[in-house]
């Protein structure tokens, strides 16, 4: 079996403190994923590297640059913390390999996202981890805009066949009105009301967006926190299942 699994980078990093990661958080998570038994994509945000990085230059999803000096800024600060995790994965016994969204893919004119998953297959087979984070991608008639770490783990789950999809962030879980954990949502209807409309999401994907795209792949997803991590890789449903197969 083969698990797509998403480290927020609110999870492994000091986000309000540039480049500052959570040292014993990644730890944490790195432990987990030597712990399962399945095949695992692993995919890290940005944090306090490339977001910081990004707003300084006044890049996002939606504004691009065509200065490669920025570009490879931001790449740069990517790339320090996508070393941070390689070695904590290595240190954890982990087989991890990088790979560096900003050589593989690409935005088209409509900002669909391009992310060739050969390599990562052939690492899988291999018995490698691939590692793969937000980073700047080459964008039709805009430069280079932000690929977020969402983004590449749906290209993923639709290139790959994939089991199991995790989310793993500083939320326990998709949260109603209340504020409490929503156990399983099996359409947009169920959760619509508590998320807001998909179009009043911020250019990271906000958790509307969030949830529809989940609904629309061909394996379940959850949505959990830190707590949740080694439950999820172990088999487990932490958190919110999205699941919208028939």
């Amino acid at each position: 079996m083969t698990t797509v699994l998403k480290l927020g980078g609110s999870v492994v990093t000091e986000k309000d403190t540039p480049e500052t990661v959570d040292d014993d958080a990644l730890a944490r998570a790195a432990a987990a994923v030597a712990d399962a038994e399945d095949d695992v994509v692993v995919v890290h945000g940005g944090g306090s590297f490339g977001h910081h990085a990004a707003a300084e230059r006044g890049v996002s999803s939606t504004e691009g640059t065509r200065s490669a000096a920025d570009t490879v800024a931001i790449h740069g600060a990517m790339g320090r913390l996508n070393r941070a995790v390689l070695d904590a994965l290595h240190e954890a016994g982990v087989e991890a390999l990088p790979v560096r969204p900003l050589s593989v893919a690409s935005r088209d004119t409509e900002g669909e996202l391009s992310l060739p998953t050969g390599s990562v297959a052939t690492m899988l087979e291999e018995g490698f981890t691939p590692v793969l984070h937000g980073d700047g991608v080459a964008h039709a008639g805009a430069g280079v805009t932000i690929t977020s770490g969402d983004d590449l783990v749906v290209a993923i789950a639709r290139g790959l066949s994939v089991d199991r999809v995790g989310l793993c962030s500083t939320v326990p879980g998709v949260l109603d009105g209340e504020g409490d954990v929503v156990e399983r949502i099996e359409r947009f209807s169920d959760v619509a009301d508590a998320v807001g409309a998909s179009e009043a999401t911020d250019v990271t994907g906000g958790m509307a967006a969030k949830v529809e795209t989940l609904l629309g792949l061909s394996a379940p997803a959850h949505v959990f926190g830190p707590d949740g991590l080694a439950a999820f890789l172990a088999g487990g449903s932490p958190g919110t299942v999205v699941d919208g197969r028939d």
